[in-house]
């Protein structure tokens, strides 16, 4: 029968927003390799280690699980039922509706209809009876924002969710969403997007500020790059390698020449006796309207390599300025 470590608690934790809602510096998030097709044994394996190690976010969504979609939630779920029951209130479990979950017009979107019978379903599928945060997975150009919002801020008032988040809300609907949800009163924390080192969209659009000014947190999807920013790749891009849609314009002057700004990063890191991929993490953590980052793996040793980024966050002045030299070329 599992234990949790009574070590777990020994590392910082940062404010979602304004709000009262803390998360570890680093999350785990269950986008792939933890659906119907994975070793259950093995991905506890992993979730459990990070619990001990201090992870007690963790971040899924209803359309993950490799194409099977609702089965990273089941997984999540059958973890959540056995080993961390008596841990569930130590626990921040978010959620997203938005993506395709089945088929038909309500399988997909944030229309009030499927925002509402979407989280009966992943509770359902998580074996809870609430989630900590509840994310509008996408921006939905068919439904109006006002409808996505005041869907959310009932699912809050009913006890099936206590905080709310958006996911790749841009400028425009985020300080939409913002307006709506303060005259609600709708405690929204967190805004999802896809940041990491080589990608600064936040920053350069304006959101950042919004967020800060809104008093929501960002927190970080994909903040490795899809493993760009770890040793893998110093030799060379495999030609299977797949980018994600955001972080496209990193190839634009081709893959050469990524690959030798990644080995001028990791020189960096290797002077501050970090990998790439903590010194990357340790990036977007400097901003403390980050709230937290959330990683993707399936191996403890990964997992380990990257939780111990928390134990130097600094940069000195000298480093920031080669960083941006670099990152701005």
């Amino acid at each position: 029968m599992y234990t949790a470590s009574d070590n777990r608690y020994q590392g910082p934790v940062r404010h979602a927003g304004n709000s009262g809602l803390v998360l570890p510096p680093i999350s785990l998030g269950l986008w792939r390799h933890y659906g119907s097709a994975d070793p259950l044994a093995d991905r506890k394996k992993v979730l459990l280690h990070a619990f001990d190690r201090g992870v007690f976010h963790f971040d899924v969504a209803n359309h993950y699980g490799d194409g099977d979609f609702g089965s990273s939630e089941r997984l999540l779920g059958q973890v959540l039922n056995t080993d961390l029951k008596p841990y569930r209130d130590e626990l921040v479990i978010s959620t997203k509706i938005g993506y395709e979950i089945h088929d038909g017009p309500f399988g997909t979107g944030t229309s009030r209809k499927a925002l509402l019978q979407g989280i009966d379903s992943s509770l359902e599928r998580l074996n809870l009876d609430y989630v900590d945060v509840l994310y509008a997975h996408r921006y939905d150009d068919q439904t109006p924002i006002y409808e996505t919002v005041r869907a959310l801020d009932d699912i809050v008032k009913s006890g099936k969710a206590l905080y709310v988040g958006v996911s790749n809300f841009e400028v425009p609907q985020m300080k939409e969403a913002l307006k709506l949800f303060k005259e609600l009163g709708t405690p929204v924390v967190l805004n999802q997007m896809s940041m990491n080192l080589l990608n600064d969209h936040v920053d350069t659009s304006g959101l950042r500020d919004v967020l800060k000014n809104g008093g929501v947190g960002a927190i970080a999807y994909g903040p490795l790059c899809e493993g760009l920013l770890s040793d893998r790749y110093l030799d060379g891009l495999t030609d299977d390698f797949k980018i994600h849609p955001t972080n496209k314009a990193l190839l634009a002057n081709g893959k050469d020449a990524l690959v030798a700004k990644l080995n001028e990063l990791n020189d960096i890191a290797q002077n501050r006796n970090q990998t790439l991929s903590q010194m990357s993490l340790a990036w977007l953590l400097r901003d403390p309207v980050v709230s937290s980052v959330i990683i993707g793996t399936t191996s403890v040793k990964h997992l380990d390599d990257n939780l111990d980024t928390i134990n130097k966050l600094d940069f000195t002045d000298d480093e920031v300025a080669a960083i941006e030299k670099i990152i701005k070329k």
